[in-house]
């Protein structure tokens, strides 16, 4: 026998030997604890949006002039600059026409509004975007206050479906190239377990991850975890994956050789 015993019923992808426990269970019970996580997931990242994100855009729109656009590639702005439209602990809107440097902000990503480009700051460095040449842009509080406001359910919707149908597709692609180590771990430790089985076993490893992820998140915009930390563990829900790829089929049980019987079982 192993040295752990196995989980009767497949319910939480949170221990080892919880995700252990999906090996044995049937493919809906594992599809509704992912949906179930990925719901969650997708919870999170509309919170951390809603809370943390839109309302500082909130705040820059409340700020922009009555009037002013960007076309043909060009910022037209009329007002004072350098200027600081809103400022969060996560994203900063400024405004500087030439982009002088002179107005920093401590917040995690600063986009800074120049007359060719805006100039996104953080703490991986600075990159310029040119703005699109074919297109016209509202700077102005009278239109894009009202484009802004009306695009806000939307793009929360949107957050949310991308973050869920995102999930389960990953897991499901990423389980179909998982189940192969899984099964060779089963095979050279001695534990019975089939293909679908390690399939299985290998969709379940992936939701411990999406789990500390999501918890990461809430944790960065409540200011638990700044930016590095946030970005810490985000490579260490990958490679808890892979941890619990190799950790979990060691608390499947073991096959015996055929005609040895396990001493624990026998009658005392």
């Amino acid at each position: 026998m192993s040295a752990f015993s196995e989980a009767a019923f497949a319910w939480e992808p949170i221990t080892p030997r919880g995700v252990a426990a999906f090996a044995r269970a049937s493919f809906e019970r594992l599809l509704v604890v992912q949906v179930l996580v990925a719901s969650l997931a997708a919870a999170v990242v509309v919170w951390v949006l809603s809370h943390g994100v839109f309302p500082t855009i909130d705040a820059a729109i409340s700020q922009l002039p009555e009037a002013g656009t960007i076309h043909s590639g060009k910022l037209d702005w009329q007002d004072d600059s350098p200027v600081l439209l809103a400022e969060g602990r996560i994203l900063a809107f400024s405004v500087d026409l030439e982009h002088g440097g002179t107005l920093r902000s401590p917040a995690d990503f600063q986009f800074e509004f120049g007359r060719d480009s805006v100039r996104i700051f953080s703490l991986f460095g600075e990159r310029d975007l040119a703005y699109p040449p074919g297109y016209e842009l509202a700077a102005n509080q009278t239109d894009a206050g009202p484009a802004w406001r009306a695009w806000v359910p939307d793009l929360l919707g949107l957050a949310a479906i991308a973050t869920f149908l995102g999930l389960l597709l990953t897991w499901m692609l990423l389980a179909t190239i998982y189940w192969l180590p899984v099964w060779l771990v089963c095979f050279f430790s001695n534990r019975d377990l089939g293909l679908g089985a390690s399939w299985k076993l290998a969709g379940a490893a992936l939701m411990p991850g999406a789990l500390l992820l999501s918890l990461s998140l809430v944790l960065y915009d409540l200011g638990c975890f700044d930016v590095l930390q946030l970005s810490l563990a985000f490579g260490l829900h990958l490679v808890l994956g892979w941890i619990y790829l190799f950790v979990s089929p060691m608390f499947l049980n073991r096959v015996l050789p055929a005609g040895k019987k396990n001493p624990f079982n026998q009658a005392v």
